[in-house]
């Protein structure tokens, strides 16, 4: 039976690599130790712990934290042109987009080097360069907390939005575990997406002209590691805010008093605005407070560069939200889960 611990430091199981204490705390290998521990736990409130990369914890956690670790990979049915994939929910993100590479299995190359595991990318609908995971998402399965039956969720019933989703919905929140996700991926004739962001820019540099999917990964991750810190060496949780979404004449408005102001179309009347940007011109980017501030290479993301606390973090975001609005009239949203 997986033993239940006490008293357990969460400093290693989360990437912002906060030192906060969880009161009880089993790490999950299979459905059946899942099972097990659900049947067999103290009277205390469930949090569930996938890859630690999308949070920030800001105080010691008076719960039962379940580590899903379930592993395994699987093509579940193909045919010439697409391959159904099966995740396990403990799967590594970027571990499971090299193992689909390897297979020349295309759809995810532009999600490589997100931090996190399989299980928690649906709750986020990660995205990067112009590819989402609902892109190339068909179904999850879920465990009901509460009666331990497992439902499949279809793509439509997972509700995706940007970094949305069903299960990130207040009502419907810590009410599932993802077991499993699967994904349709193409076997030939990849779709190619490299007209976002600096991906075209650096596949010249790197000299190649008529790219394969395993290039345009490796374009990413070169992208990635020259403007965000590795969490083993800087703790951070990535992107830290969204992008706001404003309306087309609120961005006129904008552009007007600062004409620099990138902009990109989301509809007719809306418009997707880079926080990164707005944070920049704000005066943030590189600016320490002891040890903890925001990074020196992307304004988007939060950094814990020895043993700050959570709720130091977290009050500098408040700071970030606050100037923000104060300058532009735009209310930026964090991206990362506060608990």
């Amino acid at each position: 039976m997986t033993k239940i611990l006490n008293n357990i430091s969460l400093k290693p199981y989360n990437t912002f690599g906060i030192d906060v204490k969880a009161k009880h705390f089993a790490e999950i290998n299979s459905l059946t130790e899942l099972s097990n521990v659900l049947n067999n736990k103290p009277n205390v409130p469930l949090f569930i712990l996938g890859g630690g990369s999308n949070m920030l914890l800001t105080k010691d956690i008076d719960a039962l934290v379940l580590r899903i670790n379930i592993k395994g990979i699987s093509i579940e049915s193909e045919d010439e042109e697409f391959a159904t994939i099966k995740a396990n929910a403990g799967e590594n993100w970027h571990q499971f987009v090299l193992w689909c590479l390897d297979n020349n299995l295309g759809g995810i190359e532009n999600l490589s080097l997100i931090p996190g595991n399989v299980g928690t990318a649906p709750i986020q609908n990660i995205g990067a360069y112009g590819v989402e995971l609902k892109d190339v998402f068909i179904s999850c399965e879920a465990l009901n907390i509460e009666d331990q039956t497992i439902r499949t969720f279809t793509k439509s019933e997972c509700n995706f939005g940007y970094r949305e989703s069903f299960f990130k919905q207040e009502k419907n929140k810590g009410k599932y575990i993802i077991i499993s996700v699967k994904f349709r991926l193409s076997k030939k004739n990849h779709k190619l997406n490299i007209d976002y962001g600096a991906i075209s820019s650096q596949l010249q540099a790197m000299g190649i002209t008529s790219p394969s999917i395993k290039d345009i990964s490796k374009a990413v991750i070169s992208i990635r590691q020259s403007k965000l810190p590795d969490p083993k060496e800087i703790g951070n949780s990535g992107s830290f805010f969204k992008n706001p979404i404003i309306s087309k004449s609120k961005f006129e408005e904008l552009k007007a008093n600062f004409p620099d102001i990138p902009g990109y179309k989301v509809s007719d009347d809306q418009v997707k605005v880079p926080a990164g940007w707005l944070i920049e011109q704000a005066g943030f980017k590189g600016k320490t407070f002891g040890n903890y501030g925001v990074h020196k290479k992307q304004a988007l993301v939060l950094v814990n560069y020895g043993n700050a606390s959570g709720e130091d973090i977290y009050k500098l975001s408040l700071l970030i939200k606050k100037t923000i609005k104060r300058l532009f009239g735009i209310t930026i949203e964090t991206e990362v889960n506060i608990f």
